[in-house]
């Protein structure tokens, strides 16, 4: 008999309160366009040659953050499954700075 089952999954967190929205709606502003805004802003204040490289930097740093925040908190048994930023911001904030869900 074949006892292998897949788990079901937990689903991403709700927030309730307007302060855990708000920080989580400011945390997926930042995975999504710090690394542009940060070229642009090179873009702007340096050579187009420096803005190019700050933004492959930048984007590779912020991709090191986004994936240590995501294995941080979605659990083991479910991290294959593909995660936008906005569901990595709602997992981190309702398991890391609003424990009062829980």
């Amino acid at each position: 008999m074949n006892t292998d089952f897949i788990s079901q999954i937990e689903p991403t967190p709700k927030l309730k309160t307007r302060r855990c929205k708000f920080t989580a709606f400011i945390l997926k502003l930042i995975l999504q366009y710090s690394a542009m805004t940060i070229g642009l802003f090179t873009w702007y204040f340096y050579d187009y040659f420096i803005a190019g490289a700050t933004l492959l930097v930048s984007w590779l740093v912020l991709g090191i953050i986004k994936s240590y925040l995501r294995n941080s908190v979605i659990p083991k048994s479910q991290q294959e499954y593909n995660y936008t930023d906005e569901a990595v911001a709602t997992w981190y904030t309702a398991r890391e700075l609003c424990i009062e869900i829980r």
